[in-house]
């Protein structure tokens, strides 16, 4: 398995994501589908304290508690790599040192660990001083509480900011980065994001791998986002450059006999840099595609297909 940048954290090469867990998928099937990603190779589960404040009656924290008390009825904390973030839970909005530090106690009471393997700034906070914040970040390294750290979110600048303050200082440096990055959103992580987490040493882990299900296939007419959870999401790329792009993955899939997402996470980990997508599943039926992605053998022809008709879409963002 993969390690992530400079740490020994490693990895199954696909992250599996618990922004669903307290959303579209309650407690009991959020620990059907943590079963069977483990039972299928996997290891790595990404969360943050806000997932998911969105939902009416929800306050944050519900995806941690899930996957704590996951962990705790199957005795498995030590076989898993849990990452987390912090900047956007209600109740500790920002990177200040004291509510890193708050909100760090808070995850971790959630989750049911003394420690949280991969702590994500969520979003940057420029209200806050970097140093404060990498201050922070520190301590609860030196503490044990956390055991490497990532940046989510942030600008090509200040990713390099970061590392500078933290090399300077003798803070423990970051060894992960989440951007957005799909097939239809191949910028700005192509030309400005992947550079500055190459030269950090970065390990890359893209969120909305599969552009909120849209790269699944399923959503291909605005009758088919009707009554979906990440409707609006998806329904942002129903476009003819965007179903160009999934008619390219369709043909692909169909040549490897495997399925659209499988293709599309696949084209993710040809990528220079690419740890682990990101990818969730609101049911245990769905991971088969998830965990299959590794293994599919798309070839370079493959590659250059989908690189060309989904960099047609970006082209037809830039001039619109």
């Amino acid at each position: 398995m993969p390690k992530i940048g400079n740490s020994d954290l490693e990895v199954f090469p696909i992250n599996l994501g618990g922004n669903t867990f307290g959303w579209t998928s309650n407690e009991a099937e959020s620990h059907r589908v943590l079963d069977a990603f483990v039972a299928g190779g996997g290891n790595f589960i990404d969360t943050a304290d806000s997932y998911s404040a969105w939902v009416p009656g929800n306050s944050g924290g519900e995806s941690e508690r899930i996957i704590g008390s996951w962990m705790a009825a199957r005795g498995n904390r030590d076989s898993v790599v849990v990452a987390t973030k912090v900047s956007q839970h209600p109740e500790h909005r920002g990177l200040a040192a004291a509510n890193i530090a708050a909100a760090a106690d808070a995850s971790l009471a959630r989750l049911q660990s003394d420690h949280i393997d991969l702590y994500y700034a969520h979003f940057d906070d420029e209200t806050t001083p970097l140093e404060e914040t990498l201050g922070a970040f520190n301590e609860l390294v030196l503490a044990g509480k956390v055991r490497y750290l990532g940046i989510s979110n942030y600008s090509a600048a200040r990713i390099a900011e970061w590392i500078e303050i933290a090399t300077r200082n003798g803070f423990a440096l970051p060894v992960a980065f989440q951007p957005h990055y799909n097939l239809v959103h191949r910028e700005p992580f192509e030309t400005e994001l992947w550079p500055a987490a190459a030269t950090a040493n970065l390990g890359v882990m893209p969120y909305f791998s599969l552009a909120s299900g849209f790269l699944t296939g399923k959503y291909r007419t605005a009758e088919s986002l009707e009554g979906a959870a990440r409707g609006a999401g998806a329904g942002s790329y129903l476009t003819p450059e965007g179903l160009a792009v999934v008619d390219v993955l369709d043909d692909v899939a169909k040549e490897l006999g495997t399925s659209i997402a499988s293709v599309a996470l696949a084209w993710l980990l040809s990528r220079d840099g690419i740890v682990a997508p990101i990818a969730s599943a609101t049911s245990s039926a769905q991971l088969a595609d998830l965990l299959s992605a590794p293994d599919v053998a798309i070839t370079a022809e493959q590659i250059v297909r989908l690189d060309e008709v989904s960099s047609r879409l970006a082209s037809e963002s830039v001039a619109s």
